[in-house]
Parts: structure tokens; C-alpha cells; sequence
């Protein structure tokens, strides 16, 4: 007879039921608010207060969306919130792509050290940085303005975007570049042309990345803009409630509206944004 091996404890910390108890947790404290809120952007304010608490809406309504756009002007602080995202995207890949090419492929002096300084300053509470933002955008007249919220963001970005993006260009050949130069290319035309191409998933991640952190910042939103029409959806949001009450249907439904463009991103590209973060995974 075989002797039975007893599981090492190793084993039962990565074994299949562990796993399936990690998923479950993930899923539920991922979908669970989500779920939540979908549901009370369909309810009545009666049936939000009834006792025992409905978890499903016995009467469905759609009041609430065109309540939303209603009291406040929901299309307005969409557009303001897209395009102030979609224009720090656009700024922090430009920049994050050259500077995760400089650390990757020449030969800088203080390599490390710039990179040990990006990993610090990624670490840095924004509440800290506040104030001296502040100041400079009075200093340069840019508030109640886009550029006061596109620079800070592409900023906030930048760091993690610069380190994800060098992981990828380390991963290319060098001959590509140089087989690409020797046609006639420049080192930038090379960059652009050959390699950030083949570095696509690992862009798309980067600026799915960007795009969500300038779509949900709130604290630089309402400290940096005053004029109503420039507000942005978190902070438009907070308009919703009144004094003495707080309409969680409507705003349930308002939170809902801004869910939606960024989950379309994320499944619109959700394979280009799963390979590069696997690939930017493994590779070492």
C-alpha cells in the first residue's frame, strides 16, 4: 500500500478551495456596491425606506435618470469630466512613453535613482500636494480652467504609467529599433513606429489607468474649479443632495450614468488591458 501524504501547508494556502473563497470575496466586494446601486437607482424613496430592506425593486422606474438630468446638468459635468480625462490620457501617455524609453534603453547615469524617486513620488498622499498645486495654478491663472485639473492628473499618472510602460520596452529587442534606424528611421520615428506598436497592450493599460484616475478624482476637482459649468461628475454629484436631504435614488442613478462610459472602456479594450497586465507580469 502507498503511504498517504499529508498536504503540506503550502499547498493548502494556494489549493483550489482557497482560491474559490478569494474569488468569492473579490467578486462580492466588487459587485456587490455595484449591484447595490443599480437597484436603488430603480427604486421609489418609499421603498428605499421600507422595513425589512427590499434588495430587488418591486416597481421599477427610470424616474430617477431623467430626475437626475433634471435638477442638475448630469450631461455637462459628463462631458467636462471625458474631456478633461481624455486630454490627461493623451498627455500622460505622450510623456510616460518617452520617459519609460530613456530609463529603458539609454544609458543613464542615475538610472537608479530616478527610478527609486518615481516609486517615491507615486507614494505621496495627494491631500499633501494640495496646497502647493494650488498655488501654482493661481501663480500661472490657470483655475476654474481645464489645464488646472489635465496637469495635475497627467502628473499623478505619470509614475505609474512610466513604470509599467518600461517593464514592456525592455521586453523589445534592441535590433528591431536599430534594423528600423538603419532604414532611415529616427530614434523618436523608431519609437513611435516599431516599438510603442508592439508595446500596445501595455499603452491601452497604461491609459486605461490614467483615464479612470482623472474620471474619479474628486479633492483637485472641487478645490481647483468654481465655476459651475466647468464642474466635473464626482463633484457634480455632491449637488445632488440638499440641506437636510439626501436623494440616494437620484444620485444612485446619477453614480450609475458615470459608471457606464467607464465600463465600456474597460470592455471594449478588456483584452488588450488583460494581456498587458499578464504580460507586464512576467516579464523580468
Amino acid at each position: 500500500m502507498s503511504a498517504v501524504v499529508a498536504p503540506s501547508p503550502a499547498s493548502l494556502l494556494t489549493g483550489k478551495p482557497l482560491r474559490l473563497i478569494a474569488a468569492a470575496i473579490l467578486l462580492v466586494n466588487g459587485l456587490f456596491p455595484a449591484l447595490w446601486i443599480l437597484f436603488t437607482s430603480l427604486k421609489t424613496e418609499g421603498e428605499l425606506t421600507l422595513k425589512p430592506i427590499t434588495w430587488l425593486p418591486h416597481n421599477a422606474t427610470l424616474q430617477n435618470y431623467m430626475q437626475a438630468f433634471s435638477d442638475q446638468p448630469l450631461h455637462l459635468f459628463l462631458f467636462n469630466s471625458f474631456m478633461v480625462a481624455l486630454l490627461s490620457t493623451l498627455l500622460t501617455l505622450f510623456v510616460s512613453v518617452l520617459a519609460a524609453y530613456a530609463l529603458a534603453r539609454l544609458d543613464l547615469r542615475f538610472r537608479g535613482l530616478i527610478l527609486a524617486l518615481i516609486v517615491a513620488v507615486s507614494t505621496f498622499p495627494l491631500v499633501t500636494l494640495l496646497v502647493p498645486l494650488f498655488e501654482i495654478m493661481r501663480a500661472l491663472n490657470l483655475l476654474n480652467t481645464w489645464v488646472a485639473l489635465v496637469l495635475p492628473y497627467t502628473v499623478l499618472s505619470l509614475p505609474i504609467c512610466t513604470l509599467m510602460l518600461i517593464s514592456f520596452f525592455e521586453g523589445i529587442p534592441r535590433d528591431l529599433e536599430n534594423a528600423a534606424m538603419i532604414d532611415g528611421c529616427t530614434r523618436l520615428g523608431a519609437l513611435f513606429q516599431v516599438v510603442v506598436p508592439l508595446c500596445a497592450p501595455g499603452v491601452f493599460t497604461a491609459g486605461i489607468l490614467a483615464f479612470v484616475n482623472a474620471w474619479d478624482e474628486f479633492l483637485l476637482a472641487l478645490s481647483f474649479n468654481s465655476n459651475p459649468s466647468l464642474r466635473t461628475l464626482p463633484v457634480g454629484i455632491q449637488l445632488y443632495q440638499g440641506e437636510f436631504a439626501f436623494p440616494w435614488p437620484v444620485i444612485s442613478a446619477a453614480l450609475v450614468v458615470g459608471i457606464v462610459p467607464v465600463a465600456i472602456l474597460i470592455v471594449i479594450f478588456q483584452e488588450r488591458v488583460v494581456s498587458g497586465l499578464t504580460s507586464g507580469g512576467i516579464k523580468g
